[in-house]
This record gives C-alpha cells, structure tokens and sequence, in this order.
C-alpha cells in the first residue's frame, strides 16, 4: 500500500485579481434562474425589458433580486426606459469569464 506523504507547504499563495472575478462572476452564477437570465440575454442579442419575467417560472421580485445580483457582479447593465429597466448582457464579462475558465 502506498503511503502518501503531505508536505507542508511554506509559502503563502496569494490571491490574484483574476482569482477575485473569477469567484465574484462564478458566484453570480450560482442560481439556475441566473444562468438563464444570462443565457437569454446572451441568446436574443439584444436588450430586454420587462420579458425577462415573463419567461421565468419566478414571481416579479425573485426574478428581480436575481438581476440585481448579476448586475452587481458585472454579467449585466441596466438602463432605464421610462417606468422599467431595460437589461442587457455586458460582452466583456462573458469573455472575460470564458478567459478565466480557460486559464484554470
């Protein structure tokens, strides 16, 4: 049988800025409903306002805590129109999600 030996390691690792958004834009994605919602955005292309709800099986105030999430995260920009706000998914954190995965 083989034994394994653990070696203690000195050397403290330190946490880089792309570790930082990698856990920041993985987290956001915690939730099937988020990985949708970005999904769908992603999918159409284009801003959406007030149909995202409409394509969750989610009450008005979950699917709006979820987009309150990514938008703080960065995987999506809000604007306003009138009485609602419009989403979109922001490009450069996709790519940088898929770059960061890739360099794991």
């Amino acid at each position: 049988m083989n034994k394994r030996i653990c070696e203690n390691i000195t050397p403290q690792i330190q946490l880089s800025e792309e570790d930082k958004t990698l856990a920041q834009l993985s987290q956001a994605l915690g939730h099937p409903a988020r990985v949708a919602i970005v999904r769908l955005l992603q999918e159409r292309q284009t801003c959406l306002c007030g149909d995202i709800v409409e394509v969750l099986p989610l009450a008005q105030s979950t699917v709006s805590q979820h987009l309150k999430m990514l938008k703080e995260a960065g995987w999506i920009e809000g604007e306003v129109d009138g009485p609602r706000v419009c989403y979109c998914l922001n490009p450069q954190a996709l790519k940088k999600f898929k770059n960061l995965i890739k360099s794991l």
